[in-house]
């Protein structure tokens, strides 16, 4: 027991509710490393105290944007200060989609590849809307227009539309970001007058749905155009040996 309790350990468990072996109490608290008894068993114990010390120890950021989740797809919003990140997550609010964070998201990664985000304490479930103020999200829609967390699977970067910008047209180079080591889909959306951003983003989170069913649109119509271009290629080539009489 001297040797074991001469490592840093931050505390001992004892599930089953079995008794304390003899002298690991005394050696415990010799070392002040608390000792803790459950009823529960060692598996079961295991299984509800991991994601706990997951969540307490796992590497966190705090970002500046919006998180909602639309259609049960976490999209991230971020952009210049302004630009209108809180607008657009109100009115996907008011469409029947839920809040999560507004303004400042805690971001967790959760594993290798998964990233939860979360508003701060004091803050949560609340928007900041310039030129109206601080709204109570619950309050005004109801406990079913916000979530405790979401997983953050794109990003939508929100960036004001100028005669330099370079939008994607097809789909088939999809831009990425990377948030704590972990890479994200990000899907740039220019802003002008007339656009209508809140059913954008709803496309953009019914287009992640489909991507992750298998089914790529973009890839799926420029196949169908390179089969076309083949087929008109050897139609093209029939008729020319046809018409070549010599």
């Amino acid at each position: 027991l001297e040797l074991f309790f001469s490592f840093p350990i931050p505390a001992v468990f004892v599930t089953k509710g079995q008794r304390f072996p003899s002298g690991l109490r005394e050696a415990a608290a010799a070392s002040g490393v608390p000792l803790i008894r459950t009823k529960l068993k060692t598996a079961e114990f295991y299984r509800r105290i991991k994601p706990v010390l997951e969540m307490e120890f796992a590497p966190t950021v705090s970002l500046h944007g919006s998180l909602a989740d639309v259609f049960g797809v976490g999209l991230f919003f971020t952009g210049q200060s302004g630009i209108g990140k809180s607008e657009c997550v109100l009115d996907l609010v008011e469409r029947g989609h839920r809040l999560v964070a507004d303004d400042l998201v805690i971001t967790s990664r959760r594993g290798n590849d998964v990233l939860i985000g979360r508003g701060h304490e004091m803050s949560r479930h609340y928007m900041e809307i310039r030129g109206v103020g601080l709204i109570d999200i619950p309050a005004i829609f109801g406990i079913r227009a916000v979530r405790q967390q979401k997983r953050i699977e794109v990003v939508v970067k929100l960036e004001e539309w100028n005669q330099d910008s370079v939008a994607e047209r097809t789909g088939l180079d999809v831009e990425t970001t990377t948030i704590l080591d972990v890479e994200l889909p990000q899907i740039t959306i220019f802003l002008n007058p007339g656009k209508n951003i809140t059913v954008i983003a709803e496309v953009v989170a019914l287009n992640h749905l489909l991507r992750y069913s298998g089914i790529n649109s973009a890839e799926v119509l420029n196949e169908k155009l390179i089969g076309k271009m083949k087929l008109a290629a050897r139609g093209n080539a029939r008729e020319y040996l046809q018409e070549d009489h010599e």
